[in-house]
């Protein structure tokens, strides 16, 4: 993923299983100490930026239970997370199939 974001990109992965963001980071150590790229333990419905932490341009949800219409009321937290963590035109994109589907944000601004 850092390929895609060019060498001023950062990229933030987060999941709410603690189990699986220690797998991401074991299999990130030079993405993660380049200062590219970082790992939190979060759901989706629950993320918030840190207070250093710029807006992001896109985000992107693979397998996202609170997304994938099982969880009405975690997707709507979700989404509204999100919406907040992004620019000004930042777009989510969730994994559906092939393509990735873009999925409207509401309005938190």
């Amino acid at each position: 993923m850092l390929d895609l974001v060019g060498d001023t990109g950062f990229v933030l992965g987060i999941d709410r299983s603690a189990t699986a963001i220690a797998l991401a980071e074991r299999g990130s150590l030079a993405g993660i100490s380049s200062g590219r790229l970082a790992f939190r333990t979060v759901a989706a419905e629950d993320f918030v930026l840190a207070r250093d932490e710029a807006l992001f341009d896109l985000a992107f949800a693979l397998r996202v239970g609170a997304l994938d219409g099982r969880h009405p009321d975690a997707g709507k937290a979700a989404l509204v997370r999100i919406a907040a963590a992004l620019r000004p035109g930042g777009k989510l994109f969730v994994d559906t199939g092939n393509p990735m589907a873009e999925i409207p944000l509401p309005t938190v601004r």
